[in-house]
């Protein structure tokens, strides 16, 4: 389980708090990588971002390649 059992999934949605709360935003590169640094960090499920912001596989699968193409979670690691 992506967030401890005493929460909902739309709690541990709202605590990530850089996730839009709809699929009706406009998506930035750094709004697409939220939602994959969310996915990556178990934070939320591909299946909760694919229904909340009606994802297809192939396009989580580009966003992902996106955000490790410019650096991605070495980037978050040399910010640690």
């Amino acid at each position: 389980m992506a967030y401890p059992r005493d929460i909902s999934i739309a709690d541990a949605i709202k605590s990530y708090n850089a996730l839009p709360r709809t699929h009706r935003v406009h998506w930035s590169k750094a709004r697409k990588d939220e939602v994959v640094r969310a996915v990556r960090d178990r934070a939320i499920s591909f299946h909760e971002a694919r229904t909340l912001y009606l994802l297809s596989r192939s396009e989580f699968d580009q966003w992902e390649a996106d955000y490790l193409a410019s650096g991605g979670d070495e980037t978050r690691m040399a910010d640690a």
